[in-house]
């Protein structure tokens, strides 16, 4: 009786193992320092922080990018090549004038060398102003030169009060960046110039451009004419209509996507 023998033939295929990182989100406590005096006489930071839980914190925005992934951190002092070491995303909000800070941190031009570097080495560098009665601009166009934007000394989006809110719109329907939501809120804003490769992302009521967006080297620049994604308009106080909120998500997924 003759054996049967079965040669069993195993193909095996490289298996692509993703590695997955977090990426690390880092808020400048620095150019924006802004103080206040609390009940019990203690003088205590606020204004556009992760922790910060009021209405002026950033910290709903602070939990969307944490539950994408990433993992946030601050700087307390001027951007160098060794504190911004290891950040994927870098957020400049709102730098101080001597209105909100009587000794603010301007924007120098070694600053801006320090951070137009990090950029091109494939940094994501986002820059929020304000109208220009509460943001330094002389000096945070420092920065914003180098990658072809200046923010405006003017006022677009007015919103008198909770009656007007459509005049504060941004229509973000089929937006590259703002995917899921249709409309956002953003009130009393200044506008932005734009040249070389800076392209315009969001509009005004009246079409000036509020958001733009370009490549740096390796890296990405987006300029906001606005804080618009902190607590106060992202929290559900604003018309259904509004949806900050998801456009907070949609902004968050870019930058990781862009820093990747």
């Amino acid at each position: 009786m003759k054996r049967k023998f079965f040669i069993i033939i195993l193909f095996v295929y490289p298996i692509a193992i993703l590695k997955v990182s977090a990426q690390t989100v880092a808020l400048d406590y620095y150019f924006n320092h802004e103080t206040h005096r609390e009940k019990n006489g203690t003088v205590a930071r606020f204004h556009y922080m992760w922790e910060d839980t009021a209405n002026s914190g950033f910290s709903i925005w602070g939990d969307i990018f944490r539950s994408q992934g990433a993992t946030l951190t601050h700087i307390d002092s001027a951007p160098t090549s060794q504190n911004l070491k290891g950040v994927a995303i870098y957020i400049i909000v709102d730098p101080d004038s001597k209105k909100e800070n009587p000794n603010p941190n301007y924007i120098t031009k070694c600053d801006a060398d320090n951070i137009a570097q990090w950029v091109k080495n494939g940094g994501v560098l986002v820059m929020m102003a304000n109208d220009s009665a509460n943001v330094e601009l002389t000096h945070f166009n420092i920065l914003a030169g180098r990658f072809g934007m200046h923010f405006n000394n003017d006022l677009q989006n007015h919103v008198t009060d909770d009656a007007h809110f459509n005049d504060g719109e941004v229509v973000l329907n089929n937006n590259p960046i703002f995917k899921t939501a249709k409309m956002a809120f953003m009130k009393d804003v200044c506008s932005i110039s734009i040249s070389k490769k800076a392209k315009t992302v969001l509009r005004s009521t009246s079409g000036a451009t509020i958001a733009a967006v370009t490549a740096y080297g390796k890296g990405t620049v987006l300029a906001v004419a606005d804080p618009w994604l902190y607590n106060e308009y992202v929290n559900g106080r604003l018309p259904a209509v509004y949806e900050n909120n998801k456009a907070a998500a949609d902004l968050a997924k870019y930058l990781i996507l862009k820093s990747n």
